[in-house]
């Protein structure tokens, strides 16, 4: 037993070397260029669009036009693991309910280019939205941001920065769902459970960035309304995330608790329904 405790001591902090090496990024970002599922399977019309960022990479992303008259747009931000090909199905039905789609991968998933990293990933996700906003033109449809974990944590960083400097397209809300309440923080909590690194997860935490802690900033979307949707059986990301992040956004806010696995919230007709009430509601509300 005595000659064990070094030799997991050395495992331990070479796991713990690995990771830091790599600041952590290996917590956010398990891309995969598998391709699960496309939107005509769903018997949904699409559009492959391709983008360019300011720093030299291409993005994939699929547009899913809305069936009749659309309602509004909704820029839709996936979570950490594969590609949207398998993450369409959390959005195949808005376009039936008359809403826009667009859903693009960060770089290094799926057919976007690039390695994945959390700056990386927040430049794509402002990339998209300015994308969306060419293609919008002059409309004055609505426009939602809706993230699902990884996603809402992009969102959130985005819509912070977003609104207060007042771009166009201007956000009608932003809706955060299966989210955590920072990057670091999560990190830690992560490192905290696994054997190897809980030695070491206070260090390893600083790795990473605090500097778009989500309950630091969501404040910052006022007057801009969100909705935080978190489930009391989310096992990946545990409901005290959500429940931050509630508790710091200021006015107009709504704290949907749901009752499903991780981001699996609109397999649900029931919450689908609040979520297009809350749509439609800040629609009503919000100048545009």
């Amino acid at each position: 037993m005595a000659a064990r405790i070094p030799r997991l001591l050395l495992i331990s902090a070479l796991a713990a070397v690995t990771i830091a090496q790599t600041g952590c990024s290996s917590l956010f970002f398990y891309p995969d260029n598998q391709v699960y599922i496309t939107p005509d399977r769903l018997d949904l019309a699409y559009e492959d669009v391709w983008l360019d960022t300011p720093d030299g990479e291409t993005l994939h992303g699929w547009w899913l036009p809305a069936e009749g008259e659309p309602r509004g747009d909704v820029y839709f931000l996936h979570g950490n693991a594969q590609n949207i090909s398998s993450h369409v199905l959390n959005v195949a039905w808005l376009p039936e309910a008359g809403y826009n789609v667009f859903m693009p991968d960060y770089r290094g998933y799926g057919r976007s280019t690039g390695e994945t990293d959390l700056e990386g990933a927040l430049h794509d996700a402002e990339a998209g939205l300015r994308w969306l906003g060419e293609r919008s033109g002059n409309s004055q449809r609505p426009l939602y941001l809706l993230g699902q974990s990884l996603g809402g944590a992009l969102a959130i960083a985005l819509a912070s920065e977003w609104v207060p400097r007042q771009e166009n397209p201007g956000l009608t809300a932003v809706i955060a769902d299966s989210s955590f309440a920072g990057f670091r923080a999560i990190a830690r909590e992560k490192l905290a459970g696994f054997w190897l690194t809980w030695p070491f997860q206070a260090p390893l935490s600083w790795t990473v960035t605090d500097e778009y802690e989500g309950v630091d900033r969501i404040g910052d979307i006022s007057p801009v309304p969100i909705m935080v949707i978190h489930s009391v059986r989310d096992g990946i990301i545990p409901i005290h995330h959500g429940l931050a992040l509630y508790e710091a956004a200021k006015e107009p806010k709504q704290f949907l608790r749901t009752d499903m696995p991780h981001a699996g919230t609109f397999m649900l007709p029931e919450y689908q329904r609040a979520l297009l009430d809350f749509m439609k509601g800040s629609a009503e509300t919000v100048p545009r």
